[in-house]
């Protein structure tokens, strides 16, 4: 019998990136965390990203756009910052949260997550939908959560999948409503209704020729009820973590800290329980994915928000000093919130910085055969 950790080795290939959820500031750190990987030349490498949440909303972003970008010989976009960075700086300037979920609340023609639709497509997508964005090399797939089935959904061009119901090929979906469903924290902007026909809906054909267990379910496959991709994996890891040899992710999950004061009303108690169950399972997920790579099963590199730069031990480890050291901002990072708020220039800039010199200390202790040592976007912002 071949052993499992030597099967899962040998049948894996590729590189995957996974961008975890965490709103604008999952975005921001991500932003540092691409422009980094445009630098070493790896955006190009890279066969899949995925995403959940914040992260979808830089996922689609560079999806949407990546066409546009002028890759040199070496895989480096020379307009990496004018195509991606520049434009959601200004998206993450953008305050969009109380006012989609104000009208919402208190409009009764329309909802709070059909508002969070609209806001993404007039800043972001323009009415581009899935069908718009590369369907290979590299693939994109957004995660949301299947509030019915209670796992996750997954788009991309080819097609959208649950696992439980089946597929629709070649989904004709607005990016907005994607990023909408797969950053649709709840209770305010979830669920995102979808409507189709019950024809239109196939499978994969199973191990055993059997169909999903929902195929038959015509009231969940003609309306789908979705939420925020991180309330089942906030890794966004999934289908990578299944299918390729090395694993990249890119985690602006914040260490979950204690709360003394809850507060009187459900909807903060309800969102703290929220948290709990959400920091649970990337939690597990995370270790999962460190036990991999201790135990050699697949390659790759975790860079967390939370992270000590000092952990990856790079002067110990005959390399280049890390670009930033361990301080009280770096250590604030984890703190900053989560919400679809105006994020300050320092702020954005900082995030940026600490998401590209995690990157860099990963990448170079992890996974690089050179000590290729990156420069600092924003010089000085943790300057103490």
């Amino acid at each position: 019998m071949v052993d499992d950790k030597v099967k899962a080795k040998k049948e894996n290939k590729g590189i995957g990136l996974a961008l975890s959820g965490g709103g604008y500031r999952a975005g921001l750190y991500h932003l540092g965390s691409l422009w980094r990987l445009n630098e070493l030349g790896w955006l190009p490498k890279i066969d899949e990203y995925t995403s959940v949440s914040g992260g979808s909303i830089v996922a689609a972003y560079l999806a949407m756009r990546w066409d546009e970008l002028d890759f040199d010989g070496v895989g480096t976009a020379s307009n990496f910052q004018d195509i991606i960075i520049e434009p959601l700086r200004v998206m993450f300037a953008t305050g969009i949260d109380i006012k989609a979920g104000f009208i919402g609340v208190f409009n009764p023609f329309t909802s709070a997550a059909e508002q969070l639709i609209k806001t993404y497509d007039k800043l972001l997508f323009k009415g581009k939908t899935l069908q718009d964005i590369p369907g290979e090399r590299p693939r994109f797939t957004l995660y949301a959560t299947g509030l019915q089935t209670a796992v996750s959904l997954r788009f991309a061009q080819p097609y959208m999948a649950d696992y439980r119901i089946g597929k629709i090929d070649i989904p004709d979906i607005s990016l907005a409503t994607v990023v909408a469903a797969s950053s649709g924290f709840p209770p305010v902007f979830c669920p995102v209704k979808l409507k189709f026909k019950s024809s239109d809906w196939s499978y994969f054909k199973q191990n055993d020729g059997g169909k999903p267990e929902l195929f038959d379910n015509d009231d969940i496959k003609e309306e789908l009820q979705l939420g925020d991709g991180g309330i089942y994996d906030n890794l966004g890891l999934e289908r990578i973590w299944n299918s390729k040899a090395t694993v990249l992710v890119s985690d602006a999950g914040g260490k979950f800290g204690v709360k003394p004061t809850l507060g009187f009303d459900y909807l903060r108690r309800a969102l703290r329980v929220v948290d709990i169950m959400t920091e649970q399972t990337r939690a597990l997920r995370k270790r999962k994915l460190i036990d991999d790579f201790t135990q050699k099963i697949r390659g790759g590199a975790y860079w967390g928000i939370a992270t000590e730069i000092e952990n990856y031990q790079l002067d110990q480890n005959g390399k280049a000093p890390a670009l930033l050291s361990d301080n009280l901002k770096t250590a604030s990072m984890k703190d900053i919130r989560t919400r679809l708020n105006h994020f300050k220039a320092d702020e954005q800039e900082q995030l940026i910085d600490w998401g590209y010199a995690l990157t860099d200390a990963a990448m170079r202790r992890y996974v690089l055969d050179d000590d290729d040592r990156g420069k600092l976007p924003y010089p000085d912002r943790f300057d103490e």
